[in-house]
């Protein structure tokens, strides 16, 4: 068995958790913003197709007790990386964290691994210098109490680049964050969907995704595919059997506004482009059905009323960081009360960096959530009849 390490938002850890065992493989312990968990070899792949809330997945390739930077060098060299690494790799240590250990230096650190990597790799191959002209991977260095963890990054880019968005316009919201507030607001299918403040559509696309069972990771590539341990067979294999889950049939109600018409075009193409991916995964089982795609029009949310009895309302309203000033958003929280009104059989979430929300929209949240988007510290309030 192997044991995989996926990043995530910090406050997201338990969203991620029970994604990982609806994919069948078992959480192993966590800590702020990662979740480790084991599974096969397969798992590699699948975790990086499948999961909504990672923001990356990594192969951890071993762990050790390491004092002083002779052990470090010892005990990085000792690692078979032969096996993980092309003989024209480009090795980087891309990031180190330290805690509670002798070893508090994570420049010093990251440069005796990467040593060590390098003496390693060139004493197996014969090589005084490796020509570091194919693709790179990155390892990541954590460093708890002494006990040293490698992590090879088994992703690439971010696994919120999904691959659907050609712009995602002013301050978007990440496709990982989005899927996490889908997860918290428990929504079901059967339940109608409008984001208020949609911009590129991130919170509706992602919504038709999940509606319909479609793997997010269908329209890209992962750094696993570059390493040598990447099984190609298997990765077919696994890309239709999780196109099989994919449900065209099934129904559901997703919907977007947003007051700028350029942020609607930008929402309508960004949903083309992901549904169509899922229509190319269907094609691998020989299916030439169709996902329904969200529906997206221009309205300023006061003018808006519910389409239906009961739903969800999800949204990230703009907020004084990114769109203005935090007078005017407050202003404009104080405005979105009325969205209780005219929706009032719906719940609602709301994402925002903005402590005061509650006192601006003039009604206590019925839970809220701390998460970190970005490197913004958020709350995310969630109103539930």
């Amino acid at each position: 068995m192997l044991i995989l390490t996926a990043l995530c938002a910090i406050g997201a850890e338990k969203v991620l958790a029970n994604e990982i065992k609806m994919l069948g493989y078992k959480p192993c312990g966590n800590a702020p913003g990662r979740v480790n968990f084991t599974c096969d070899e397969n798992g590699m792949f699948r975790a990086n197709l499948c999961l909504r809330t990672a923001d990356r997945v990594y192969l951890n390739t071993g762990t050790f007790h390491a004092e002083n930077f002779d052990d470090l060098f010892d005990g990085v060299k000792a690692f078979p990386w032969q096996d993980y690494f092309k003989k024209d790799s480009r090795v980087v240590i891309d990031k180190v964290r330290t805690h509670r250990s002798k070893l508090s230096s994570e420049h010093s650190v990251q440069g005796m691994v990467h040593k060590a990597i390098y003496k390693k790799l060139g004493s197996v191959w014969h090589m005084e210098v490796l020509p570091e002209t194919g693709f790179q991977s990155d390892v990541r260095v954590y460093i708890e109490k002494d006990e040293v963890t490698l992590l090879l990054d088994l992703s690439g880019d971010p696994l919120n680049k999904r691959g659907y968005r050609t712009s995602g316009g002013t301050a978007p919201l990440r496709e990982t964050t989005a899927a996490v507030l889908l997860q918290l607001m428990c929504w079901r299918r059967k339940t109608p969907l409008h984001d208020a403040f949609c911009g590129s559509g991130t919170i509706p696309i992602e919504t038709a995704l999940y509606a319909y069972n479609v793997a997010p990771g269908f329209g890209r590539h992962f750094a696993l595919e570059n390493l040598p341990i990447f099984n190609q067979e298997k990765a077919v294999e696994i890309k239709k059997q999780e196109a099989a889950k994919i449900r065209p049939e099934c129904e559901a109600r997703i919907t977007g506004t947003d007051i700028d018409p350029d942020a609607i075009e930008r929402a309508r193409l960004n949903a083309e482009h992901a549904c169509v991916t899922a229509g190319r995964a269907l094609q691998l089982i020989g299916s030439d059905a169709r996902i329904q795609r969200p529906d997206f029009e221009q309205a300023d949310f006061m003018e808006l009323t519910a389409p239906y009895d009961k739903g969800l309302l999800l949204s990230n309203p703009p907020y004084g960081e990114r769109l203005g000033d935090a007078a005017q958003a407050n202003a404009l929280y104080r405005e979105m009360s009325e969205l209780f009104d005219a929706f009032p059989g719906w719940d609602f979430g709301f994402i925002t960096p903005h402590g005061n929300f509650e006192n601006s929209i003039g009604k206590d949240a019925s839970s809220v959530k701390d998460i970190k988007c970005g490197n913004l510290d958020t709350k995310f309030y969630m109103y539930k009849k």
